[in-house]
């Protein structure tokens, strides 16, 4: 499975503005997308926000699977400093309300007269800037279908004694779960150039029919269950019209119509993860990463060593006599 990574420069312009005003902040509003509430959730961001308040917003709420979504809150609750609400821009009240729970994580600050600094973060396309608009009640940051819209900071008052930091959507350098990378790319997240339509439209598939055929099946008119991931795409690229010479089905066109249409919302509320999906692979990721840092370290001794017996052969290459009176001779 490929490893995608799409880290553009200004991004880590981001994490740096993020470190610098982070004394400043109050509170912490991360927007996590709630088909992919782990796969979504910035390591990096955890590590720059330290023991301070967290509001994980879970957006999207309204193509998610509604008893996997109780679950992601009742999951992201139980973190230290933490609370989780899911929002939807089709419902704005829910994204109005968010004002009150910071007040309610903040409770000491209603009577210091000064307003809470919270700053917006999360990945690209999560609807951090809808969210935003929303929120102030105007049309203040600029908002897309594609990541990597908003591209600097900027301060907003959204009114009831409470102030935004926006960001641009930040990615992490470094994916260490391809599962992950592979449903951030299927969600939007990832620009559709950093990625191969095909292999990300194959591991959506396999979710899927292993999931929830019975969408696959209703949407695609298809009658018989697939047998497996190939069948299944041959027979979606089959009912599109998705075919090459010789009748043979185009698996690159067939994944962008399952990609889109899975985007839009048309096969249903669906998730690509559990909170014991979660856990499974952390687990995994973490011992891959071990593995690889006990690879390089051995790496590292091996080549230190080699490099130790050749300056020693060099060495007494130099101290033969009879390499001295070759070199005597040569002078």
């Amino acid at each position: 499975m490929t490893q995608i990574q799409w880290f553009p420069g200004h991004m880590h312009k981001a994490r740096v503005q993020i470190q610098e005003a982070q004394p400043k902040i109050d509170l912490f509003i991360e927007l996590l997308d709630a088909r992919i509430p782990y796969s979504s959730e910035n390591p990096m961001l955890a590590e720059l926000r330290a023991n301070k308040p967290c509001l994980k917003v879970l957006s999207k709420s309204d193509l998610a699977d509604v008893s996997l979504l109780k679950r992601w809150q009742q999951y992201l609750d139980q973190q230290l400093n933490t609370r989780a609400k899911a929002v939807t821009t089709t419902n704005p009240s829910s994204i109005r309300r968010l004002r009150d729970v910071c007040h309610q994580m903040l409770p000491a600050r209603a009577d210091s007269g000064r307003p809470i600094i919270a700053m917006i973060v999360g990945i690209p396309n999560v609807g951090k800037s809808t969210l935003i608009n929303i929120l102030a009640g105007r049309t203040i940051a600029k908002t897309g279908n594609e990541p990597a819209v908003t591209k600097g900071q900027q301060r907003i008052n959204i009114g009831d004694g409470v102030s935004l930091l926006d960001t641009p959507g930040v990615l992490w350098p470094n994916v260490e779960n391809p599962n992950s990378g592979m449903r951030l790319a299927a969600t939007g997240a990832i620009k559709d150039t950093a990625m191969d339509y095909a292999e990300v439209g194959f591991f959506l598939g396999k979710y899927l029919l292993q999931t929830f055929p019975d969408r696959l099946m209703e949407r695609y008119n298809i009658q018989q269950q697939p047998a497996d991931i190939i069948d299944l795409m041959d027979q979606i690229g089959k009912k599109r019209g998705c075919l090459g010479r010789g009748g043979v089905v185009d698996w690159d066109k067939t994944s962008r119509i399952l990609l889109t249409e899975f985007r839009a919302g048309k096969l249903g509320l669906i998730t690509l993860e559990t909170p014991e999906m979660m856990e499974q692979e952390k687990a995994e990721v973490e011992t891959a990463v071990k593995q690889k840092a006990a690879a390089k370290a051995e790496n590292k001794t091996r080549r230190a060593n080699e490099f130790k017996k050749k300056k020693a052969r060099t060495r007494q290459s130099s101290s033969d006599p009879r390499n001295k009176k070759k070199r005597k001779r040569r002078t």
